[in-house]
């Protein structure tokens, strides 16, 4: 798998490139991993209600090809896109968006701080004192990692953003992933101080070795899924 280390890189710009790469990529394609951080910017997954946008101001607004609702990005965020060849691992998308979640509990725990999952809600979340929420599944826990992924001919892109010291105050203009009182929440606010390349670091090697290649996975009860018919996946959006 190869890693591309893009530095503060422009939305739009990424999001093209990424199509671009999954078009024109053939069965000996390597996979990826470009690992960056966007300007300030929310973007619309394919789902994207514009009622979830309650105050963005200045900060643009673009939509997406990925699933999913609406989300912000900014500095301080760690982004690693996934770009995988779904046919050649030999897993679906399902299974795809349970490795990388897997890929950020384990960054977390390794930093100290136990994260888990919500079932329906994509993306990581950890436990917080107080709080109440209109979805009584994210009453006392907030969001520190959001997930997008979009398949064609087979392929992903889009991926994974982990919140490690950024400013939290452009989530309080939107519904977060389409959810009203959601909280988020960054490591630096859980007193966590590693830095954005640790954590980069850490993401990027979690993920590595999730998304591999695996030659049968029948289902066990440890989340993964069968790879009997990966190619049948030609578009998703999650």
């Amino acid at each position: 798998m190869q890693v591309r280390r893009l530095g503060r890189a422009d939305y739009a710009q990424t999001w093209q490139a990424m199509r671009a790469f999954t078009q024109q990529r053939d069965g000996q394609t390597p996979d990826a991993l470009w690992v960056l951080e966007h300007p300030p910017v929310y973007t619309l997954g394919l789902a994207g209600r514009r009622e979830h946008l309650l105050a963005p101001g200045a900060i643009p607004v673009l939509e997406s090809d990925r699933g999913g609702q609406v989300t912000y990005h900014g500095p301080g965020q760690v982004v690693v896109y996934t770009l995988v060849d779904l046919r050649r691992a030999g897993y679906f998308v399902r299974e795809l968006v349970y490795r990388i979640e897997e890929s950020v509990i384990q960054v977390l725990d390794g930093l100290g701080v136990p994260g888990g999952r919500i079932r329906g809600a994509p993306g990581i979340y950890v436990d917080v004192p107080g709080g109440t929420s209109p979805d009584s599944r994210f009453a006392g826990r907030a969001k520190i990692a959001a997930l997008g992924i979009k398949v064609h001919r087979g392929c992903s892109y889009h991926g994974v953003a982990l919140n490690v010291d950024m400013d939290l105050a452009p989530f309080s203009a939107i519904d977060p992933c389409g959810y009203r009182g959601l909280r988020t929440i960054d490591l630096a606010t859980l007193g966590v101080r590693a830095g954005w390349q640790e954590c980069a670091d850490r993401l990027v090697e979690r993920l590595g070795a999730h998304l591999a290649p695996i030659a049968a996975a029948p289902a066990d009860g440890s989340g993964e899924l069968s790879a009997a018919a990966p190619a049948a996946v030609q578009e998703k959006a999650i």
